[in-house]
C-alpha cells in the first residue's frame, strides 16, 4: 500500500500536499527548440537521402533526432561508407550559411529564467564544427547560457538519457529540478528517461506524437515565463 492510499485509509480527513517542484535548470536542445533551424536541415538532408537513398522516399524525416553517427551507422554503411567524408563535408559547408534564427520569444524567456536563478544549458548532439558555425552567427551565444554541451561530452546518444544526466550533474542539481525543452522524439525519449520535467516544441513533429512524451507542449516561448512554467510543472 503506498502512502496516499494510506492516508486514505487511516486518516479520511488529511488532505494530501503535492511536494513544490524547485526549477533550478533549464536545459535546451538547439535544432527546433533553440534554433528554427529544422526546416533547412530537411532541406539538406532530402537533397542528400534522393542521391543516396532514392528507393526510401522521406528518409529526412525518418531520421530528423539522430546524430551524424547515428545516420551513418545505419544509411550509410556498407558500400556507402566511403562516401561519409563527402556528406560531412557538405553538412559542414551548409552549417556555415544556414540562418540561426531564435524560436520566436526565446531569447526574452531565457532573460526571465536566469533573472530568478534558473541555471540554463544547451544540451546538443551538434558537434563542435556545428557550435562554431552558431557563434560565427551568433557573438552573444555563449554568454546565454550557463553551459554549453556537445555530443563530445557524451557517452551514449539520443535516447539515452546520458546527455541529460551529465548536464544536471554539471549544475550540481537533481533531475526531476530540471525542465528539458525538446522538439525530436529522441530526445523527448531522453530527457523523460533522465527523469526530468519535459517541454515538448511543436517546431519538427505533430502535436500526437509529441504530447505523449512531453508534460505540455509549445509552438514558440511567446508567453512563456518563470512564473507560468513552474505553475504549469506544478499542476
Amino acid at each position: 500500500m503506498d502512502f496516499r492510499s494510506l492516508c486514505t485509509t487511516f486518516a479520511p480527513d488529511f488532505v494530501y500536499i503535492k511536494e513544490i517542484m524547485q526549477l533550478k535548470a533549464a536545459l535546451f536542445d538547439l535544432d527546433g527548440v533553440v534554433f528554427d533551424t529544422e526546416p533547412q536541415y530537411t532541406v539538406f538532408w532530402g537533397s542528400q537521402c534522393r542521391l543516396y537513398h532514392p528507393e526510401h522516399p522521406g528518409l529526412e524525416h525518418e531520421i530528423k533526432g539522430s546524430t551524424l553517427d547515428q545516420i551513418y551507422d545505419r544509411w550509410w554503411s556498407g558500400p556507402l561508407e566511403k562516401e561519409r567524408e563527402v556528406v560531412t563535408q557538405r553538412l559542414n559547408d551548409f552549417e556555415m550559411q544556414m540562418d540561426y534564427s531564435y524560436i520566436e520569444g526565446f531569447e526574452a524567456f531565457l532573460s526571465d529564467l536566469r533573472q530568478h536563478g534558473v541555471k540554463t544549458a544547451v544540451v546538443t548532439s551538434s558537434n563542435h564544427p556545428k557550435m562554431a558555425a552558431v557563434y560565427k552567427a551568433h557573438t552573444e551565444f555563449t554568454r546565454f547560457f550557463d553551459a554549453i554541451l556537445t555530443s563530445e561530452d557524451f557517452d551514449e546518444s539520443k535516447p539515452s538519457p546520458d546527455c541529460y544526466l551529465k548536464a544536471a550533474a554539471r549544475f550540481g542539481v537533481k533531475p526531476e529540478e530540471c525542465v528539458v525543452f525538446e522538439d525530436s522524439i529522441n530526445g523527448l525519449k531522453s530527457g523523460l528517461a533522465s527523469g526530468a520535467n519535459v517541454v515538448g516544441l511543436l517546431t519538427t513533429n505533430p502535436l500526437e506524437k509529441v504530447s505523449c512524451l512531453s508534460a505540455f507542449q509549445i509552438e514558440d516561448y511567446n508567453g512563456l515565463s518563470y512564473e507560468s512554467l513552474t505553475e504549469i510543472l506544478n499542476k
